[in-house]
């Protein structure tokens, strides 16, 4: 199973920019299979657009992959997203990964404007578009005429919970499925991958696994309870073992502890 990490790792006063970069080259050259970005707006505290982001981290990396998890597709319009999709996916050289959904915040969609209740068709209508630029068809009277190093787009993975709707498209349509660990527990988690690969699922990447190895090691219930690391080290190396047994793909912790992220600790927790 691959390892990837949230950024940015902690501002510390620094410019953002300089914490992205340096977090995504300690995290290469620590050993971390991947980068990720998380997208919201509007929650009462800064947080980054994820395409700059990743496309700060990818100049600045050569080996990892560069995920977003998860874009919300319907809070942009998909020209101008298609767009800056490309560019992301250019500077990166090949290696964005893209997780897109049609989000749960309600307060993201009031801060654009947007309604709430029409996420699912805008983020149906929004993949159509795209996908449609991307591979250098005309939308809207559009066209992006993108270079061959991009022509059709990243690899889009969808992300939700284990509901089957979303999880059968993902396995037909997408390059790979994203779940998420902070509302899930590992019964949950493992029943949606079971479904995910039912139906002929490659890629699944279990994403915002909490982590803090100084917290105080206590049981974790496998139902009812985000599945997470805030545990001793051994125990958080079992948690992720336990993961990589029932045949996820890939692992993307964030760091929730007090204090700056020991990397190397970390990366540590799954050789």
């Amino acid at each position: 199973m691959r390892l990837g990490v949230a950024l940015p790792l902690d501002f510390g006063g620094e410019p953002a920019g300089d914490v992205i970069s340096a977090g995504a080259r300690e995290a290469e050259a620590r050993g971390f299979d991947s980068v990720w970005f998380f997208d919201s707006i509007g929650r009462g505290r800064m947080s980054l657009d994820p395409l700059t982001a990743a496309a700060v981290a990818g100049a600045a990396t050569e080996r990892v992959e560069v995920g977003i998890g998860i874009l919300q597709v319907p809070l942009r319009h998909p020209v101008e997203l298609a767009q800056r999709v490309l560019t992301a996916q250019l500077v990166c050289e090949g290696r964005l990964l893209l997780g897109v959904g049609a989000g749960s915040t309600p307060a993201d969609f009031d801060a654009v404007g947007k309604a709430f209740a029409d996420r699912m068709a805008l983020l149906r209508n929004g993949l159509d578009v795209m996908r449609r630029l991307w591979s250098g068809g005309t939308a809207d009277g559009v066209n992006l005429t993108p270079v061959d190093a991009v022509r059709g787009g990243p690899p889009v993975l969808i992300g939700s919970w284990a509901g089957p709707r979303w999880i059968a498209d993902a396995a037909s349509g997408c390059d790979g499925w994203v779940a998420s660990a902070f509302f899930s527990g590992f019964d949950t988690l493992k029943s949606g991958l079971e479904r995910y690969r039912a139906a002929g699922g490659q890629r699944a990447v279990v994403t915002n696994i909490s982590l803090d190895l100084a917290a105080p090691t206590e049981p974790l219930a496998d139902s009812g309870s985000a599945y997470h690391l805030r545990c001793a080290p051994d125990a958080a190396a079992e948690r992720l073992r336990r993961l990589a047994a029932v045949g996820f793909d890939d692992a993307v912790v964030v760091h929730r502890g007090a204090s700056p992220p020991d990397l190397a600790a970390i990366r540590a927790l799954l050789p």
